[in-house]
């Protein structure tokens, strides 16, 4: 772009010391909120709850706090409370302002950047009370310290009154309450939501309370005509949350095993246990904070899990002379496990902190759990005897499906002929600009065919319901034809050799009837993907299509209306006393080609819902209670959620 171009659009051919802008204070933060806290939606609405929590965690992890308390109030704001040591109130020898004034007003100032306050802390990005202060409309804290209660009030980051006492108290610890500033009070708002969502921090409370033994999370909705409150208290660790992510499966063995020690400053805590499953629920953490995509502590621990499983078996003669080794895959098939860490100076591989990089822990870890897992499996010979049984079983599956993969293998992109018969592909060939339909039946296949963009829409018609892939190991899953069509047309691969960079297609989109038995197949295809392909969700590519449910029609003129609320809007604009006809959309084999694209298909005026992953333990937790063997909890399920259901379609 030259300089004219660059003026054209707003910019200056100039570019001096005047255009260098410096932004005091917690302006930066307004200025672009984004880089601090990630986005202004939902989720980073959610951040400045878990910032000020994980204050409070982190003096629990320093081992002055016991409880805290979170209280979603009414008028909008949210309140944190907790009996640590309190804010420091004394005037700060630098800065020349009370402490607590500092840590609120001033990014990266705290206890935490080699200060000696904390030996280990979380925090999210390390930008803490500050960053929330300055997004607040309104933050008031409250500090409980020397017999005495310090006040402070601040206005968009700015103190509104100097430090003062307000009252007297025996108690110790911090209350802050904050008012996120929302758009649409006025021209200054930042976040697009002020609405908390209690699951979604119900979830996030639970873990930190697993994940620091001891600890009581009190959590509290006062929102409601009936307040809800939440209690977390577990004596047992992250034993108990091994526990609680195998809830709704069968085990292996009654009790988790539980690993813990200390190498040098990092502490190491491990707790796994074996289920009924077919796949590998492995969660890790820093310094309590998820680290989704693992890291080293997560890497020691899959390399003492294998070692130690490979050598019990050949001590014992389970694995004879001529046996292959178990691989990593074959010993966490059905196996949950937690990995905690807590450090002084954790180093991460990325801003937001999902891979942890330290190579020490990796030592530690791995030294740890080769100790502690081989004298268990030696002093439980029952118990270890299952794992090694269960492990034999998942490698010869694994050896079956590796045979079933090649069959659904493609050398290239281009090799047409090895696709599914029933796919009608598209002429496109850059896999950014092209979709693919699953569509339900032959029916609605051959309008979705007829009706499409030949150019860049492809149709793959499924039969029936496919496999319910929860409770089928993975060699069965590839001897599915409706699975192996899908594999084929996708290009990906699945499970191991799953490769996202091979993907014929940006939008894989999930069209089924609007009915009972369209969102039971929408669920089984969703349970495959997220069980073999789980990428696909993770990065955007799955999609539900929305066909409509009715076509109202008066006068010659066809509205289509995709909910209830829709069609109750559309009936009284025409006047129900001229009678529309209105006609229930069954199946989308009842529409046209012409009517399938006009309302399901057409970029242009489609709707479509895009599938995510927010919450991968709860993810589990659902997928097991929905799609698995256990009848008795997806019963109770049903019993508390029905009231839920308002149009049943039977």
């Amino acid at each position: 772009m030259d300089n004219r171009e660059n003026a054209a659009l707003g910019g200056s051919e100039r570019y001096d010391e005047n255009d260098i802008q410096v932004l005091e204070g917690l302006e930066a933060v307004r200025k672009r909120p984004g880089m601090y806290i990630g986005s202004t939606d939902e989720r980073g609405l959610h951040h400045l709850v878990y910032e000020i929590v994980d204050n409070a965690v982190d003096e629990a992890l320093a081992g002055f706090c016991h409880e805290i308390v979170i209280t979603l109030n009414r008028d909008g704001s949210c309140t944190v409370q907790d009996d640590g040591r309190g804010f420091p109130v004394g005037i700060h020898p630098k800065i020349g302002r009370p402490a607590v004034e500092v840590c609120l007003t001033i990014l990266h100032a705290g206890g935490k950047f080699g200060g000696g306050g904390y030996k280990v802390s979380g925090g999210l990005h390390g930008v803490g009370a500050s960053v929330v202060n300055a997004l607040s409309r309104r933050l008031i804290v409250n500090v409980y310290q020397d017999g005495h209660v310090y006040q402070q009030e601040y206005e968009r980051g700015k103190v509104l009154y100097d430090l003062k006492i307000v009252g007297d108290t025996e108690r110790t610890g911090t209350t802050i309450r904050f008012w996120p500033d929302v758009k649409g009070q006025d021209d200054q708002g930042i976040f697009e939501t002020g609405d908390f969502q209690f699951d979604t921090l119900k979830g996030r409370f639970r873990e930190m309370a697993f994940l620091n033994a001891g600890i009581r999370i009190v959590f509290r909705d006062e929102r409601p005509e009936e307040p809800l409150e939440r209690v977390f208290h577990y004596e047992g660790g992250i034993s108990e949350f091994v526990k609680y992510i195998n809830k709704k499966k069968e085990v292996l063995f009654p009790e988790p095993i539980m690993m813990s020690g200390m190498s040098g400053t990092t502490s190491v805590e491990v707790a796994m246990q074996y289920n009924d499953s077919y796949t590998e629920n492995v969660f890790s953490f820093v310094n309590t904070i998820h680290t989704p995509d693992g890291g080293t502590h997560l890497a020691g621990f899959s390399m003492a899990l294998t070692r130690v499983i490979n050598d019990y078996g050949r001590k014992h003669n389970i694995l004879k002379a001529g046996d292959a080794n178990l691989t990593g895959d074959d010993v966490r098939e059905g196996l949950a496990a937690i990995v905690s860490v807590k450090l002084e100076d954790p180093q991460f591989e990325s801003q937001t902190k999902s891979k942890l990089g330290n190579s020490d822990v990796r030592t530690a870890v791995n030294a740890l759990v080769g100790k502690q897992l081989a004298d268990y499996l030696e002093e439980n010979p029952q118990t270890a005897r299952a794992i090694l049984d269960r492990c034999l079983a998942a490698s010869r599956a694994r050896e079956a499906a590796r045979k079933a993969r090649e069959l659904t293998r493609r050398k290239t992109v281009l090799e047409s002929a090895s696709l599914p018969g029933k796919l009608a592909d598209c002429s496109e060939r850059d896999p950014k600009l092209c979709e693919i339909f699953l569509v339900e039946g032959d029916s609605a296949g051959g309008s979705a065919k007829m009706g499409r963009d030949r150019h860049f829409q492809a149709i793959l018609p499924l039969r029936g319901k496919i496999l319910n892939v929860e409770k089928t190991r993975l060699d069965r899953v590839l001897a599915n034809e409706e699975i192996k069509a899908m594999i084929t047309a996708f290009g990906c691969g699945v499970g191991e050799d799953f490769d996202i960079t091979k993907l014929r297609y940006d939008r894989i989109v999930c069209m089924t009837d609007a009915d009972v038995d369209g969102s039971h197949i929408r669920i089984l295809m969703l349970t495959f993907f997220y069980r073999y392909m789980r990428p696909l969700i993770e990065q955007g590519h799955v999609y539900a299509a929305q066909p409509p449910l009715y076509k109202v029609t008066y006068q010659k003129t066809e509205r289509y209306c995709y909910s209830d609320e829709e069609l109750n809007r559309v009936m009284e604009e025409i006047g129900r006393d001229k009678k529309p006809e209105v006609q229930r959309y069954k199946g989308l084999g009842e529409m046209s080609a012409e009517q399938l694209w006009t309302t399901t298909m057409d970029p242009q005026k489609r709707t479509m819902l895009r599938v995510s992953v927010e919450d991968a333990i709860a993810a589990d937790e659902i997928m097991s209670l929905l799609m698995g063997e256990k009848v008795e909890p997806r019963r109770e399920f049903i019993e508390q959620n029905s009231k839920l259901v308002l149009d049943l379609d039977i």
